[in-house]
């Protein structure tokens, strides 16, 4: 509990700004600059989207992907390089003792699963399963509410890996621009 309330501390102090201000709430003037801040930064990442010819061709041009990468990179790098103060990431942190331990899987276990998992495919009705997700593949090319298809192809045993292909199908794979 006094390491809560200090890191408590050190986030009010350190990630928000609040020490800088003079009194931070007289007024609301904090509230009201970063507020004020905030618009202006909407309207600007707007009038970009506007420039471009609107949400969808945005889209289609990559924009917003663009614009989170790059958001996220920056966001990390002034984190990495310090000038972000994360409490308890880049400061204020404690060297503890690694507890945790990379989790080796013995092969003999890995070689269990693999043999009930051809046990399972074995025994299943291979008939309901390509009914099954053949309903998943319709429903996500119609954008249908995937959940029931999936869990009759559940039920029926169909594997993670045999719906992921159907949906990869049917949406594709995310590739970075």
């Amino acid at each position: 509990s006094v390491r809560l309330a200090l890191r408590t501390q050190q986030i009010i102090a350190h990630e928000t700004g609040i020490p800088e201000q003079v009194d931070p709430l007289a007024g609301s003037y904090l509230v009201e600059e970063l507020t004020d801040r905030l618009e202006q930064e909407v309207w600007d990442q707007l009038a970009g989207i506007d420039e471009l010819g609107g949400a969808v061709a945005a889209i289609e041009q990559g924009y917003q992907e663009r614009e989170i990468a790059r958001a996220a990179y920056e966001y990390q790098k002034t984190i990495e390089q310090g000038d972000r103060v994360i409490v308890g990431m880049n400061r204020f942190t404690e060297e503890e003792p690694e507890t945790a331990s990379l989790l080796h899987v013995d092969p003999r276990v890995v070689e269990q699963q693999l043999a009930r998992l051809k046990n399972v495919k074995a025994e299943r009705s291979r008939t309901d399963v390509e009914r099954t997700l053949g309903q998943v593949k319709s429903a996500a090319a119609s954008n249908g509410n995937l959940l029931p298809p999936i869990l009759d192809a559940v039920r029926v045993y169909a594997t993670l890996g045999e719906i992921s292909a159907v949906l990869r199908e049917v949406f594709g794979e995310y590739r970075q621009r």
